[in-house]
């Protein structure tokens, strides 16, 4: 409840503000290059380029909701308020984790709701869309706990959001189907987790996906699994939280 009342309490800046930025991506990709793209697995560009801005939002939202928390609190010296309770590693890492999926998903519905206006969603599998939705909000939720408490200042956020969350979010297919990429490339994305949620969410509204979609599904139950261990074992021995 902390997590959700603090990023509600600035809802322009969190919720608002991610929604015409993302408008923003739709209305240049499609005026620039809309017109003189062929249709993509039988969809027009802007309903192809749409589900992964979707997502792109989800994600970054996600991260940056759970990164700042720990940052600030970092930095203002109150990170004992949420290091005193007696709750668990686990415990912590669910409340603040969730707070960034939460967020995620807010955002994403918020831009879906927007977007819908000048772009025909079609959707062909809801479970899909929940699933990577969750799913991905979840792991870049928890990325963000980690580099919340590894980062001593926020130019090392800086610099993760910039040379990590940036470069994986642009080359994961977002913009693009990886059909069109060479072999090596395609091969590269495969170890890119940015590419299986992107890929898993759009294919629940087009019904076209890049990879078997229970490949996706299973890369990103197993990237969540590892990032929550990690956290939980930050927590638990007070990684760069604890003098």
């Amino acid at each position: 409840m902390r997590e959700v009342r603090r990023f509600m309490k600035v809802y322009t800046q969190t919720m608002l503000a991610p929604v015409v930025t993302t408008l923003l991506f739709l209305a240049v990709f499609t005026l620039a290059l809309g017109q003189f793209r062929p249709d993509v697995h039988g969809v027009p560009f802007s309903e192809f380029l749409a589900p992964g801005l979707v997502m792109m939002a989800i994600a970054q939202n996600a991260f940056a909701n759970t990164s700042s928390s720990i940052m600030i609190a970092k930095v203002q010296g109150n990170i004992v308020d949420t290091l005193m309770p007696p709750f668990t590693p686990g415990e912590l890492v669910f409340g603040i984790a969730m707070g960034g999926v939460t967020r995620g998903i807010f955002v994403g519905l918020a831009v879906t709701i927007a977007m819908s206006i000048v772009v025909g969603f079609q959707i062909t599998n809801f479970g899909l869309i929940l699933y990577h939705a969750f799913a991905a909000s979840l792991m870049l939720a928890l990325l963000g706990v980690i580099a919340g408490i590894w980062a001593e200042k926020f130019d090392h956020m800086a610099a993760v959001t910039n040379f990590v969350i940036t470069p994986l979010a642009f080359l994961s297919g977002t913009f693009y189907s990886i059909e069109r990429l060479p072999e090596f490339g395609q091969t590269l994305a495969h170890f890119n987790p940015f590419f299986y949620m992107i890929d898993g969410f759009r294919s629940g509204f087009i019904g076209h996906a890049d990879i078997t979609p229970w490949v996706g599904m299973t890369v990103m139950a197993c990237v969540d699994i590892v990032l929550w261990i990690a956290c939980t074992r930050m927590f638990k021995s007070g990684y760069k939280l604890k003098p």
